[in-house]
């Protein structure tokens, strides 16, 4: 079956199983491997998305649930070559690490800075609880985002 969506700002058909999953869909179909699969099950974050600006794991959705939907994944962040300013904060403050849970963890992030462009850090920390990383502590992730604050106040 055909299903019609915005897959990083692009307008995209695309043709899919009735019971594929979005995850596979993303990787498999349109090559967006910044799409991690942990744990298959939601739970690690590994696998989020942005779908109509809300974070989602594409590991519990089926890809003809974003038929006609806005879809963004990291591969959508930069725009014209540049880094968006939150993949920027990551790599300034340490919160990437190994990198593997990287890509959710900033769409987890971005979704809540299109709901809250201001968040309180108890706000960035419950956006972050459904991802899990062992390799920061999450601390430096925390504190990226508190960065991007600090540089809105200071005209940066």
């Amino acid at each position: 079956m055909k299903i019609n969506l915005t897959i990083n700002h692009e307008n995209r058909e695309v043709e899919v199983e009735p019971l594929e999953r979005l995850i596979d869909m993303l990787r498999n179909r349109l090559g967006l491997t910044s799409v991690k699969e942990g744990c298959g099950e939601g739970e690690c974050g590994a696998c989020t998305i942005i779908v109509d600006q809300r974070a989602v794991t594409s590991c519990t959705m089926l890809a003809v649930q974003v038929n006609g939907c806005e879809v963004l994944t990291t591969e959508g962040l930069q725009q014209g070559g540049e880094l968006d300013r939150l993949q920027e904060a990551f790599i300034n403050n340490g919160a990437i690490q190994c990198g593997y849970c990287t890509p959710g963890m900033l769409m987890s992030v971005k979704a809540l800075l299109l709901q809250r462009p201001d968040p309180s850090k108890e706000e960035v920390i419950k956006a972050i609880e459904g991802n899990l990383c062992r390799c920061t502590g999450y601390h430096p992730i925390i504190k990226a985002v508190e960065s991007l604050k600090e540089e809105a106040v200071h005209g940066q």
